[in-house]
């Protein structure tokens, strides 16, 4: 269709829609138009106009994670869901939230705490409520509370072709449909534009006490991790953040809860994180300058994320070092460790193929890989032992590596973007095997 042709419905279906500008690139690819709806009505009326002009769509919150993943294979329109900003309800007295996919994390954050409340989310770039659950970003409360497909009890979404579907409720007990909120939750924008989201809140602790200590190697780092962990001092988070391969690991652990008892939780962490024969150890009502950043955050280069068994902490830093070395790279680590989830980072002036020997390297660590052998108590086989995926990379990377890396269950998410996206017009391309 024309241009004329296409902006037109455009603008009946949403009154606020104009020409793509350079800084709307979505990962390099330049879209025809960018649509802002203010509320559930607008954007499905301009999902059922781009339906019919046959437009290739990408949701958009702050922007804040659009570069990572792959490039789209195609990207006509924007959906920018930045006047869809509203906190609809805030039930204090049940815990529970509704707002609109575009409310900034930041914002919703001071509406909460003004009734001592909050979204158990941090991470560590500020972004909207949609794209945070469509990137599955997460923090190191993630630990304590899980990342937003956790905290999610109801969700609006607007299918390919305008729908809009609803699943969960507005109280916590009530979860039917929240399977849809799961679904959705990491789809990286393939599967249908989020249009409102409903979360389990969590009171606002009193205090917080930051513990870090300096530890000599993995080996070490893990212990500290594992003695605080399995401790009956429930911390809310457990950090590990390294700026080169030789240094001190340094370990963070958050404690939160009343004052009154938590000077004596940090003191008795103290004891139980000394006791682990590393550096000593510091307690802080505010966090170290790297918490919560990791090299996700840090590098403009390429940022792997590498999830894994809690308990093969020690076997994957060791794997990471060895990568590192046998590229000749030297990667920043950081991220929740205790959680299972880290990252490393190479600068954006490492060479492509020395990135690409590194991941390949890290996905065939015998600690991250899946083994056939795994068997289950009653025989059945075990998932991955874990997964490196690249959120993001320079153009000539790339091309050189799959960003995703296997995915044993592609096959069903493939029927899944069929059944919500017969036309392969949402986000095409943005997903592991061309999703």
């Amino acid at each position: 269709m024309s241009a004329p042709s296409v902006l037109g419905p455009l603008a009946e279906a949403c009154s606020q829609v104009r020409e793509a500008g350079a800084d709307d690139a979505v990962a390099g690819v330049m879209p025809q138009y960018v649509a802002s709806p203010a509320d559930v009505a607008e954007a499905s009326a301009v999902m059922r106009a781009a339906a019919a002009a046959g437009l290739a769509v990408i949701p958009r919150g702050t922007g804040s994670t659009l570069g990572w993943g792959s490039p789209p294979a195609r990207c006509d329109l924007v959906i920018d869901m930045s006047r869809m900003n509203q906190v609809l309800e805030h039930a204090s007295g049940d815990l529970v939230a509704q707002v609109q996919a575009g409310a900034r994390l930041d914002e919703l954050a001071e509406v909460l705490a003004a009734a001592g409340q909050r979204l158990a989310l941090d991470p560590p770039r500020a972004g909207t409520v949609g794209g945070v659950l469509a990137s599955a970003a997460a923090g190191p409360l993630r630990l304590r509370y899980g990342t937003g497909r956790d905290l999610l009890i109801g969700v609006t979404v607007i299918r390919a072709d305008g729908t809009v579907a609803r699943s969960g409720g507005k109280v916590v007990k009530n979860v039917a449909g929240y399977d849809l909120g799961k679904l959705f939750a990491g789809s990286q924008g393939t599967l249908g534009l989020i249009a409102e989201a409903t979360f389990r809140l969590h009171p606002a602790p009193g205090a917080a006490s930051y513990l870090t200590l300096d530890c000599p190697d993995g080996a070490a780092a893990d212990a500290a991790l594992v003695t605080a962990v399995d401790s009956p001092l429930a911390p809310s988070a457990a950090e590990i953040d390294r700026e080169a391969r030789g240094a001190p690991f340094r370990v963070g652990i958050l404690l939160e809860g009343d004052p009154d008892g938590l000077a004596e939780r940090s003191a008795r962490m103290s004891d139980l994180l000394g006791g682990t024969g590393s550096g000593a150890v510091v307690v802080s009502a505010t966090p170290p300058p790297w918490w919560g950043l990791g090299p996700a955050a840090a590098a403009d280069g390429t940022v792997i994320r590498i999830a894994f068994w809690a308990g093969e902490l020690a076997s994957v830093l060791g794997c990471i070092d060895a990568a590192g070395r046998a590229a000749g790279l030297d990667p920043l680590v950081g991220g929740s460790a205790a959680a299972g989830v880290i990252c490393a980072a190479v600068g954006e002036g490492a060479a492509p193929a020395a990135v690409a020997e590194f991941v390949t390297a890290l996905r065939g660590a015998p600690a991250l890989r899946g083994a056939a052998a795994l068997r289950g108590a009653v025989g059945s086989a075990q998932p991955s032992r874990g997964s490196v995926v690249v959120l993001h990379a320079p153009a000539d990377v790339r091309g050189l590596v799959d960003l995703w890396g296997p995915v044993p269950s592609l096959g069903l998410m493939r029927a899944v973007k069929d059944q919500f996206d017969p036309d392969h017009r949402m986000a095409p391309g943005r997903f592991a095997g061309g999703i």
